[in-house]
């Protein structure tokens, strides 16, 4: 399988997310263990998040916040991934 992506270039604006359509996804926390759950589209737009975060002119610490109110179902836990060294 092949997939194209186009992945929006980090500028002075900050992280640019970009999701695909009709995309799910969802967070909780089981047992000490993070689960994260997501339809096609909501993998495929995971994906895409993180290789903006791993753009060369990212700066480290930068990080992108997901939550109930921004992406994920409700009742999800809170994700926040983040670039280090």
């Amino acid at each position: 399988m092949e997939i194209k992506l186009t992945i929006p270039e980090y500028s002075d604006k900050g992280l640019q997310y970009e999701w695909e359509n009709g995309f799910e996804i969802k967070t909780r926390i089981n047992n000490g263990e993070i689960i994260i759950s997501a339809n096609k589209a909501g993998l495929i737009s995971l994906a895409k998040q993180m290789l903006t975060l791993a753009q060369d002119s990212v700066p480290i610490g930068y990080h992108m916040h997901f939550d109930e109110y921004n992406s994920l179902e409700e009742e999800s836990v809170e994700l926040i991934i983040e670039k280090r060294e």
